[in-house]
């Protein structure tokens, strides 16, 4: 792996660092970072703008604001605007370009995949919309409705309301605990005030990262980026970064959800610690050995037996301690208790007697086929750079695979005896008759 490697000078630009071919600069103007990944034989390239904002960031009466203002985002500036003909959308994909935006926990994304020679007219739009989105009444209340409806899609979906529900009842002080989209009181009650309030906090060129992927050398990259985004001033005042710490958990907490549908669901989870902590690899490797495919051991216990018609488990990569969880989905006629009964079985024995070298070594074989799978394009290396960003260290992507190898049947073990206990455990149970 390549940890240092040529510093390509750029006077508008600090060199930070270059890690697996990606270089790292920031812009000594206004603080705006910038990862440059050369593909030099792809014919298009990626631009990404990550911005450290999302719903990890939303106080009360604000839940929902990231969403709503990436949904704005696109109605318009003074120069790109729908009632010139000139949008977002019109002018990217009159280009050819795939534009889309995506708003999680702990960031906001924007992004083109385009053929290169377009690549500044990308940055152009990325650039002006940083500072220059008009938030008008007509738009917030457009925009609005078509949340509000999204939102009511949702609650239709038995699995989206456990899911949040068990998130609530995990972080009642944390952000985390309320969902990306909002409350529908807040979303209700948003006003073109308080998102301008939100997005004059948040959206500043040193609370983001611009990455650029493709085609395109790192000379090229950053004199495109500095010629549109370098003019941006810096944030008037320092970027909120701190939220409310979740206080320790001390007992089990239950929730049960009474919701039409299909099959009923499970979740059982656990709190587990954050991205850039020492045990997150280990707990990434145990989510794949308890519950990735047809070899793993809840599909096992679970779907092999009859007891669900699905099984998995997931670990967290958040910038906060967040949820290692398992979800099944019950085969009809049986029920939770069996169920809870068959996961809490094999997470003891992962407890008692660790994993085998075996299932330490294809837990292995299939990270490292994701890993791969996450590089396959300019777009796919960008969306995993991004939530390395998000989760707080853009080196998580390029060193991912070597913090998973150097884990160990040992230290699998160890974290399943850590963080699976009883007094940290949330439970949700969805009930469809």
């Amino acid at each position: 792996m390549e940890l240092s490697g040529p510093t390509i000078a750029h006077d508008a630009f600090e060199h930070l660092e270059t890690r697996a071919g990606i270089h790292a600069y920031s812009h000594r103007g206004n603080g705006l970072r910038v990862l440059v990944l050369e593909q030099p034989s792809a014919p298009v390239a990626c631009l990404m703008v990550t911005y450290g904002v999302g719903s990890r960031n939303e106080g009360a009466g604000l839940t929902g604001a990231t969403h709503f203002l990436e949904h704005l985002m696109f109605k318009g500036t003074e120069r790109y605007h729908a009632r010139h003909e000139t949008s977002v959308f019109q002018v990217l994909q009159s280009v050819g370009a795939q534009i889309n935006a995506t708003t999680w926990l702990d960031r906001t994304n924007y992004f083109a995949v385009l053929p290169t020679e377009h690549l500044p007219l990308a940055a152009d739009i990325e650039a002006d919309r940083m500072r220059g989105v008009l938030l008008e009444d007509e738009a917030v209340a457009s925009e609005k409705t078509v949340i509000l409806n999204e939102l009511d899609r949702g609650q239709n979906e038995a699995f989206r309301n456990l899911y949040h529900h068990v998130w609530s009842a995990a972080f009642p002080a944390h952000p985390y605990g309320h969902p990306t989209i909002g409350w529908r009181s807040d979303v209700e009650a948003i006003t073109a005030e308080k998102l301008r309030g939100f997005y004059d906090t948040y959206y500043w060129p040193g609370n983001a990262t611009v990455s650029v992927i493709g085609g395109v050398t790192v000379t090229e990259a950053l004199t495109l980026v500095d010629d549109r985004f370098g003019s941006i001033p810096s944030a008037p005042e320092p970027i909120p970064s701190g939220v409310t710490r979740e206080p320790d958990q001390r007992g089990e907490r239950r929730v049960v959800v009474k919701q039409a549908g299909a099959v009923d669901h499970l979740i059982c989870a656990w709190k587990a610690p954050e991205a850039t902590h020492g045990d997150a690899a280990a707990l990434q490797l145990l989510s794949v050995v308890l519950g990735m495919g047809k070899s793993s051991r809840l599909y096992n216990a679970l779907v092999d037996t009859g007891l669900a018609t699905h099984a998995s488990a997931s670990a967290p990569s958040f910038r906060d301690p967040a949820l290692f969880s398992i979800l099944a989905m019950l085969t009809p006629g049986k029920t939770h208790d069996e169920v809870e009964a068959a996961i809490y079985a094999e997470v003891d024995r992962v407890i008692t007697d660790g994993v085998t070298q075996h299932e330490l070594d294809r837990a292995l074989g299939l990270y490292r086929a994701h890993d791969a799978y996450e590089r396959d394009g300019v777009y796919a290396a960008a969306s995993s750079l991004n939530e390395a960003i998000a989760a707080g260290d853009w080196t998580l992507f390029t060193d991912s695979l070597a913090r998973a190898q150097a884990v160990t049947r040992d230290d699998v073990q160890r974290v399943a005896q850590t963080y699976f206990t009883a007094d940290t455990r949330t439970v949700g149970l969805h009930l469809s008759r």
